[in-house]
């Protein structure tokens, strides 16, 4: 497991799986458009060592496939993100029903407890500390990524805050778009821990709330802050249960808050909410740009890094871009969670072309009349997935992941005039279709094979399906045929 972003960088160097490039690139567009290519063939991660003459490299398509995220999460295949959130659902599960079940439980436990953050005193974070006056926003090589685009960007910006009312942090990544040497916009949607934070802040009279903003670090912890946990549980508390160890914090100078320690670079500041500006236009990961909107805005005190501090990007636009492999990554780790609330889950699949809130695909096992709608309630009233448009109801033997089948069901099994569900509810902040900011219709698809007790008279037919007999004498005899070729 690596410690640090540079580690990782090293390791994936040493496997040829990292590109540098050296020759001199701008950060306005051109590098947008090469990560693009990149993540579309399959290719490498990418330094760039000459963005615009700054000396601090870019990294980017560090998350750019299913295996670049496994690699960053130090596991085989994001299948292993569901066995390991399955373990701590079954520990808490646990029957203890005897003295060994008891001891196993307590060593568990303490397990868990030797991965909450650890707070050091001296850290690779603070090698360099600036004022604003000697090093600011406007010498970072951040990116303006789509030709209408409101500026530059930070893309990769994990975004520490916490919840002025318990004192509870949150780790979240947000946009920020960059607007002088000292001030830039926190996007952080309304649904959002960070928002959620600035919303507690308000109710106390609060105007000022501090943060402070990682770029770079472990790429655990970069992946567990875009992951969508629920409120008032720590992301680093997550990252130290995937690393198995704990991640180090360190104090900042200029704000109370904790950091990574191998951060490469953290901006500590305040975010006003006394001083919304204008944020975008920003091409994104819809496929559209988001429009202008207002959001606080973040004001620098203080910079720190360390001596050859890295600088991570996350390519979004039209999928499939970073963004939704990530989001796989969360997909597979919160789903024994999605079953452990409702056992007649078996599986779900967020595809890229439904940009995470456009539709979800549930397999059910369907037990009783009805139970399609209520899974459709159900995922309507949990969290982030209550921002989900559509939900696709299938039978549990459906290949959720293939969509040509998905879709088959879909068309063969539905009557639009029983199986259609329509109702309303909270809509994301970047959806552009819906009638109101925040509020859109919800449509509800029962593609599931209909059973007795539901409103149809006529009999179900049968699906067609070979004889296993056939299957296995045409297996045996295939080289017979000779089909050799054609059975490569």
């Amino acid at each position: 497991m690596f410690d640090d972003l540079r580690q990782y960088i090293n390791w994936l160097s040493d496997k040829n799986l990292l590109t540098v490039v050296d020759k001199k690139v701008s950060s306005e567009l051109e590098i947008t458009e090469i990560v693009s290519r990149m993540i579309e063939s399959g290719g490498p991660t990418l330094m760039f060592n000459n963005v615009d003459g700054n000396k601090i490299p870019v990294v980017a398509n560090l998350f750019g496939s299913e295996i670049k995220v496994s690699n960053a999460l130090g596991i085989s295949n994001l299948n292993e993100l569901y066995d390991k959130s399955n373990d701590v659902i079954s520990l808490i599960d646990k029957e203890i029903t005897s003295f060994k079940d008891k001891m196993n439980l307590l060593s568990n436990l303490f397990h868990m407890r030797q991965i909450k953050p650890r707070l050091v005193k001296k850290a690779p974070c603070h090698e360099l500390i600036y004022d604003p006056e000697e090093f600011n926003l406007s010498h970072l090589p951040a990116l303006k990524s789509w030709p209408s685009d409101g500026g530059k960007y930070l893309t990769s910006a994990m975004v520490i805050s916490k919840n002025p009312i318990n004192n509870k942090r949150n780790v979240g990544m947000y946009r920020i778009q960059i607007i002088d040497e000292l001030n830039a916009i926190m996007h952080w949607q309304s649904y959002k821990g960070g928002s959620q934070n600035e919303n507690h802040a308000k109710d106390l009279g609060i105007t000022k709330i501090p943060v402070a903003i990682v770029l770079g670090c472990d790429p655990v912890s970069m992946w567990s802050a875009s992951a969508p946990m629920p409120p008032d549980i720590d992301e680093f508390m997550l990252a130290g249960f995937l690393r198995s160890k704990p991640i180090e914090l360190v104090n900042c100078f200029s704000i109370d808050m904790q950091v990574p320690a191998h951060s490469e670079i953290v901006l500590e500041g305040e975010v006003h909410l006394d001083d919304y500006r204008d944020e975008g236009p920003f091409g994104d990961h819809t496929g559209f740009y988001s429009p202008i909107a207002k959001y606080p805005t973040f004001k620098l005190k203080k910079i720190t890094m360390k001596k050859a501090p890295l600088f991570p990007v996350i390519t979004v636009g039209k999928p499939i871009k970073e963004d939704y492999y990530l989001g796989k990554a969360s997909e597979r780790f919160m789903l024994p969670i999605l079953k452990k609330i409702t056992s007649e889950i078996v599986d779900v699949n967020m595809p890229a072309e439904g940009i995470f809130h456009n539709f979800i695909i549930v397999s059910i096992n369907k037990k009783y009349h009805g139970q399609a709608k209520k899974i459709m309630h159900t995922i309507w009233g949990l969290g982030l997935l209550s921002l989900t448009k559509i939900v696709i109801v299938v039978d549990k033997w459906v290949d959720i992941h293939d969509l040509s089948e998905v879709f088959w069901r879909v068309g063969v099994n539905i009557d639009p005039n029983r199986d259609l569900m329509i109702t309303q509810g909270p809509a994301d902040d970047l959806d552009h279709s819906s009638e109101f900011y925040r509020y859109s219709g919800k449509l509800g698809i029962d593609a599931t094979e209909k059973i007795e007790g539901e409103p149809r008279v006529r009999e179900w037919p049968d699906e067609i399906k070979m004889n296993k007999e056939i299957i296995e004498l045409v297996d045996n005899n295939w080289g017979n045929y000779g089909f050799e070729k054609i059975n490569e």
